[in-house]
C-alpha cells in the first residue's frame, strides 16, 4: 500500500467555510507541509489544479528542493498547455527532482472555470482532446520525432532535446468517472483514480476500468482519494469530524451546491448525490462521511473513527484493488503528523521513514523520561486484509 498527502494550495485551517482557524498560504507553509510528509515517511503528495489554487507546477519545483524522497502528484492538464510543452515541462521536472514526478491527468469538470481559461470544448469532445494530448505527449517523452494530426491536435517534427529520468515517461494518474473518461485510463493511464466513494461503488467503477483496460491488453492500478479524521477514540474522531463544520450554515451549503450544481464532471454529481447538501445524510456508509462536500469541491469524503477502524475501511477498499490512497486532514500540516502516527504502524504500507525505524532514540517518539530513559514503545499493529 502506497499513502500520499495532500498539499493544500487552495487554502488551509481548523474549521470549513470560514476565516476562523485559517492561515495565510504561503510558500513557506507549503515547504512545511511537504518536509513534514517527507520527514514521515509518506510516498508522495498531491497538488491540486484550477483557479482557486496556487500553480502546481511552480509550488512543485518550489518545494522539492525541502524534500528527499516524497513524490509530487502534479496536473498536466490537456487543452491549457500544447502536448510538446507539456513534455517539455515534464521532463525538466522530473530531472530536477531526479525522478520523483508523478503527472496527475487533469481534464477539467466545470465548464465556467474552462472557458474562462480560453477552453470551450463540451465535457466528452474534452475527453477526444486529452486522448490525443496523450498519444503525442507520450509518443514524444518515449524518444519519438511526432507528427500527428487528429481533431483537436496537430503537430510536426514534435520532440524533445532532454528525456526524463524515469523511463519512458513519469507514472500517469488520472481519474474520470464518465464512459469517455474510462476509455482514456484504458488507453493511456498507469493508476485509474476515484474519489471516496462507497466500497460497493468504488467496486463498480474498477471493474468497469479493469474491464475496458483488458479489452485493450493493458492492465491498471488504483487509487483512492479522500480525507482522513482519525482520533484515538471513535467519540473523539466524530467530535471532530462535526467541529470541522462548526461554521457551516445552510446559506454556506446552498451557495457552495449551487456552483457544483454547473459542473459536468461525472464524478462531482457522484459526489453530490452521496449527500445532496443535506446535513442529517452525512454517513453515506459505515465510518464515510461526506460532510467536506458540502462545502468543498472533488474530493468530498473522509473516513472518520479510531486508528482501528480507518484502518480497516481503508484494508476493505484495499481488497477492492485499491493500492494507493491519497489522504488529507484539516490542517493538513498538523494532520499529516496525527495520520502517520496513529495509522502507519496499522498498515502494509511499501514505504516508510527507514531511519525513524533503528532506534527509540532517532525519531519524534516523546519526551526523554526524567532526562534519562527513553518512553517505551507499543508494538505496531498491522492490520490484515479480510
Amino acid at each position: 500500500m502506497k499513502v500520499l498527502w495532500f498539499l493544500p494550495t487552495h487554502g488551509d485551517g481548523r474549521y470549513l467555510a470560514t476565516s476562523v482557524g485559517g492561515r495565510p498560504m504561503s510558500f513557506d507553509y507549503l515547504r512545511q507541509v511537504a518536509a513534514a510528509a517527507d520527514q514521515l515517511g509518506y510516498w508522495g503528495a498531491l497538488l491540486p489544479t484550477g483557479r482557486s489554487c496556487e500553480d502546481s507546477w511552480i509550488v512543485g519545483a518550489n518545494v522539492a528542493p525541502a524534500t528527499k524522497n516524497l513524490r509530487f502528484l502534479i496536473a498536466l492538464r490537456p487543452g491549457l498547455v500544447s502536448p510538446l510543452v507539456g513534455a517539455r515541462m515534464t521532463a525538466a521536472l522530473d530531472r530536477a527532482t531526479e525522478g520523483r514526478l508523478l503527472i496527475n491527468v487533469v481534464t477539467g469538470g466545470d465548464p465556467v472555470e474552462l472557458k474562462a481559461d480560453g477552453l470551450w470544448l463540451p465535457h466528452d469532445e474534452r475527453y477526444s482532446l486529452t486522448d490525443e494530448f496523450l498519444t503525442v505527449w507520450r509518443r514524444v517523452l518515449s524518444g519519438e520525432s511526432v507528427n500527428f494530426e487528429g481533431k483537436h491536435i496537430h503537430v510536426e517534427d514534435a520532440r524533445i532535446a532532454f528525456p526524463p529520468v524515469q523511463s519512458p515517461y513519469p507514472p500517469l494518474w488520472f481519474g474520470g468517472s464518465s464512459p469517455a473518461g474510462i476509455e482514456v485510463a484504458a488507453d493511456h493511464v498507469d493508476v485509474y483514480l476515484t474519489w471516496g466513494e462507497p466500497p460497493a461503488d468504488v467496486a463498480k467503477k474498477i471493474a468497469d476500468a479493469r474491464a475496458a483496460a483488458e479489452k485493450r491488453g493493458r492492465t491498471l492500478t488504483f487509487g483512492l482519494r479522500l480525507h482522513i479524521i482519525v482520533r484515538e477514540t471513535r467519540e473523539k474522531a466524530w467530535e471532530a469530524a462535526n467541529d470541522l463544520i462548526r461554521y457551516v450554515d445552510d446559506k454556506v451549503i446552498a451557495d457552495a451546491q449551487k456552483v457544483f450544481s454547473r459542473y459536468d464532471s461525472v464524478g462531482q454529481q457522484r459526489m453530490v448525490a452521496l449527500h445532496g447538501g443535506d446535513r442529517s445524510r452525512l454517513e453515506i456508509s459505515p465510518d464515510l462521511w461526506a460532510g467536506v462536500g458540502l462545502v468543498r469541491g472533488g474530493a468530498g469524503t473522509a473516513l472518520v473513527g479510531d486508528p482501528e477502524t480507518v484502518a480497516a475501511r481503508m484494508l476493505e477498499y484495499a481488497d477492492l484493488g485499491i493500492d494507493s490512497f491519497i489522504l488529507s486532514g484539516y490542517p493538513h500540516l498538523e494532520e499529516a503528523y496525527r495520520v502517520a502516527e496513529l495509522l502507519f504502524p496499522r498498515l502494509p504500507l511499501s514505504h516508510g521513514n527507514e531511519a525513524a525505524k533503528v532506534t527509540a532514540l532517532n525519531g519524534p517518539f516523546g519526551e526523554i523520561i526524567a532526562n534519562e530513559r527513553a518512553p517505551a514503545q507499543p508494538a505496531p499493529v498491522l492490520a490484515a486484509a479480510s
